[in-house]
């Protein structure tokens, strides 16, 4: 994969963090993790980048040749009708696929992974305050 082992961890806390501490009530967990900032924004589309980015790193570390891939996607056959009647395609395999293919050019090239969401996973929009957040569906 991209990161290099030392920074797996720190790779996959980012985006991990940034999909679930979308709440103030969630402020213990995210100092656990060392963040002490406010909780992020629920962006429901960057939440999907981060999602496919996080299952195509799974599946390179696992050791899954690009078929393997395709194929455990194409058992979610509920989410990919609910997506194809959405938005006309199964997004969710595109997107993974994208980042997959991606992670393994930067393998075969022996380049480092460089993702494309702008800014970096963990440093997305933040809610500011202390209030109360509503910030889910």
């Amino acid at each position: 994969m991209g990161p290099t082992a030392p920074d797996l961890a720190t790779w996959i806390t980012a985006r991990v963090l940034e999909l679930t501490y979308t709440a103030h009530d969630l402020a213990p967990y995210a100092r656990d993790l060392d963040d002490h900032g406010p909780p992020f924004v629920w962006e429901p589309g960057r939440r999907e980048l981060i999602r496919a980015e996080l299952d195509a790193a799974y599946f390179q570390l696992y050791g899954l040749v690009r078929d393997d891939v395709e194929y455990v996607l194409d058992t979610f056959a509920v989410l990919r009708e609910r997506e194809e009647r959405a938005h006309g395609e199964y997004r969710t395999k595109r997107l993974v696929l994208d980042w997959y293919d991606a992670m393994t050019r930067a393998i075969h090239l022996n380049q480092p992974y460089l993702p494309a969401l702008h800014p970096a996973p963990g440093q997305g929009q933040r809610h500011s305050g202390s209030g109360v957040c509503c910030n889910q569906p």
